[in-house]
């Protein structure tokens, strides 16, 4: 069977057009690679997975461009990393000193005084972030209106780093009551330790109130900075002609050489190329309205779409509070890798603990034991058993079944029982954490087309889409590394942001935009320093107001000569069903400024090839032969039923019966459920 040929567009190239592009998303089980020149073939791309190597990231980074051929040339790499996440989680970030005003050296270990398990009277004992004997105490007091009640001595500063060096630290995080106001203290200090460790003040990571979120957000950058200091060293030693940029949580990118200093800007930096190629999709297939869902081996990612990523600034980390404006993800530990296992009550379980990518599960054929979700998936036919996983791994069937085996004694089932179990399970914990982010907010699922991505993506779309009620699916090109490519969409940029803390009414509007200004004049100098066009730099102003009295915020856009007390009335009054006779005041003033990526949009030709007729594959799971594709040989010019499964080389798609699928231009695969019959 042949399929037609789509005509090729003009590459939609940015700045950087003589030099190649490469995208790339380090997970916890695969390292995904995607490669862009125009020199290599038809359609100028090429992508590998490489199994992940937490003891060494950069290492399987090397060894898939090796494999593709691009090791020893000069190259644009935009990559999305785990390291600083995983420093957090694992508490293997760098031993930090905590530097605070007269009385406040407790406020992290503190906290918010939330209560992790609201009904158990005895809460789990948590460490603090910072150890009580390195948390120091400096005469310097600012007052709440922005002037200095008193200014540290320069005998003081000589005495505060005599201190640090009897601690044996690597960092220094310098939090001041507030600092946001007058940030002069703290950089005094910040002069005074400079060259010695490595130092995060938190008027310049996050200089707005709340004293606790803002103190976590500077220890944090302590704490990973280092961390992430040494990592990139050691990736630039190694490809000393790359010019490397890292993803930030917010979607957008910075120079590595910046990175380290804004290393608390990176913590959630792989789950945001994925949603940066989601929103090119989204554009690119006319649906403003999406559920994106990226499966990958350790863990799931899922966010909701309307009309553009999702951004917020109230996210978390482990048990820490991430105040840092950031991709809006729900992030759960279901992934290909999942472990399943029996409790002591006989029940199924499958998840969060992840076989990752050593040893990996049983099929990979790295000494796993354990059944997981790809091994079912294996054994229900989903996964062809002749699969090369990631284009090189082959998998072992035997293996699969002998883990699931045990499983199926211990449920007292037969095997494939255990496997559909398996299956079905990760499914309600995907399925949950999706109606987490629509239906617990109010959204209908069934208004949104689920764009899956994720090398295991694919294998649950039907199932996912069936249990929320959704009628529509987008599987998009190189699904199975997505993420990698998001990374060569995503725009350089920064995310600033001031605190203001005046009733808006008293601030003209020539008054507020001087405070933009400033910022403009440092996002725009940060991104020169990286190269970028100051012409090409767009700006969004944003105000965040609240009630005098209130706690939490509302943010709207700020427009010369806008009326923006009104406009905060009809949104707090959207968001609440209150209008409030109270004095409005401005609480932040949020700058996002965003420069030209190195490649504008996903639209790039994807070549059709041929597909043979008799290709298929026999599925356990309905005990019949079901057509197999490569999923660049579907027919384009039709609608396919299934059941039947589509192939590549980084994923797989199973398309269940009731669903018919068709390839657009640009090789996205569009699922649609059929109509059922009325029954008479």
């Amino acid at each position: 069977m042949s399929a037609s040929i789509v005509s090729q567009p003009v590459l939609a190239f940015g700045p950087m057009t003589d030099i190649t592009l490469v995208g790339i998303d380090t997970g916890g089980t695969f390292t995904d690679i995607v490669v862009l020149d125009r020199g290599l073939e038809a359609d100028g791309i090429r992508h590998c997975k490489v199994l992940s190597d937490p003891s060494d990231p950069s290492a399987p980074i090397v060894e898939g461009l090796k494999r593709l051929g691009v090791e020893n040339q000069p190259l644009q790499i935009i990559h999305g990393t785990t390291v600083g996440t995983n420093a957090v989680l694992e508490g293997k970030g760098a031993r930090v000193a905590y530097v605070s005003s007269e009385g406040f050296a407790d406020v992290l270990s503190l906290g918010r005084q939330q209560r992790e398990h609201v009904y158990q009277l005895k809460q789990p004992e948590t460490r603090p972030p910072v150890p009580q004997a390195l948390c120091l105490e400096v005469s310097t007091r600012i007052s709440a209106d922005g002037s200095v009640l008193n200014a540290i001595s320069d005998e003081e500063l000589e005495s505060l780093k005599a201190r640090l060096q009897a601690l044996d630290i690597e960092s220094v995080a310098i939090n001041l009551l507030f600092s946001f106001l007058r940030p002069h203290e703290e950089q005094r200090i910040a002069e005074k330790l400079d060259g010695l460790w490595f130092v995060s003040c938190s008027s310049q990571v996050l200089p707005e109130v709340r004293e606790y979120e803002r103190g976590i957000a500077t220890w944090l950058n302590a704490s990973v900075g280092p961390v992430i200091q040494r990592y990139l060293k050691r990736f630039q030693t190694r490809l000393p002609l790359a010019n490397i940029a890292v993803m930030q949580s917010a979607g957008t990118t910075i120079a590595a050489d910046q990175a380290a200093q804004q290393a608390v800007r990176l913590l959630l930096s792989g789950p945001a190329g994925g949603l940066a190629a989601a929103a090119s999709i989204a554009v690119q297939t006319a649906n403003p309205q999406l559920m994106s869902f990226d499966m990958g081996g350790t863990s799931t990612d899922v966010a909701l779409f309307n009309g553009e990523p999702p951004l917020t600034g109230q996210s978390r980390l482990g048990p820490w509070p991430l105040s840092i404006p950031s991709v809006d993800i729900h992030t759960i530990g279901a992934g290909g890798g999942s472990i399943a296992r029996v409790d002591k009550a006989g029940m199924l379980l499958v998840g969060p603990e992840s076989a990752g990518a050593s040893p990996g599960p049983a099929c990979y054929g790295q000494g796993g034991v354990q059944a997981t979700v790809t091994d079912a998936n294996l054994l229900l036919g989903r996964i062809p058993e002749n699969t090369l996983l990631g284009g090189y791994l082959p998998l072992d069937l035997r293996a699969a079944q002998q883990a699931v085996s045990e499983l199926a004694k211990a449920m007292g089932c037969e095997v494939l029982e255990a496997a559909h179990g398996i299956v079905r399970l990760a499914n309600e914990h995907m399925a949950r954490a999706l109606r987490v982010i629509s239906v617990e907010r109010g959204y209908d699922s069934a208004d949104y087309a689920l764009l899956c991505f994720g090398g295991a993506g694919g294998l649950h779309a039907c199932d996912l889409a069936e249990l929320l009620r959704m009628k529509r699916i987008i599987i998009p090109a190189r699904s199975g590394v997505l993420s990698a490519m998001g990374m060569l969409v995503s725009e350089p940029g920064r995310e600033l942001s001031q605190a203001v803390l005046v009733p808006l009414a008293t601030l003209s509007d020539e008054d507020i935009r001087q405070r933009f200004q400033l910022l403009e004049a440092d996002a725009g100098a940060q991104l020169a320093d990286e190269g970028c066009d100051p012409e090409s730099v767009v700006y969004r102003h944003r105000l965040e107001l609240r009630y005098k009295g209130q706690s939490a915020t509302i943010s709207i856009d700020w427009l010369l000569g806008g009326e923006h007390e009104v406009s905060f009335h009809e949104a707090h009054a959207r968001a609440s069903g209150l209008r409030l006779p109270h004095t409005v005041e401005l609480v932040n003033v949020r700058l996002s400024a965003r420069a030209s990526a190195a490649l504008k949009t996903v639209d790039i030709w994807h070549k059709s090839k041929a597909c043979t007729a008799d290709d298929e594959s026999y599925m356990p799971e309905l005990a019949c032969k079901v057509p197999r594709y490569h999923r660049d040989g579907l027919p384009s010019d039709k609608s396919t039923e299934g059941p039947l499964l589509l192939t590549e080389s980084a994923a797989t798609a199973w398309i269940k019966p009731g669903w018919v699928v068709r390839p657009d231009q640009w090789g996205n695969l569009l699922l649609q459920l059929k109509k059922q019959k009325n029954p008479r």
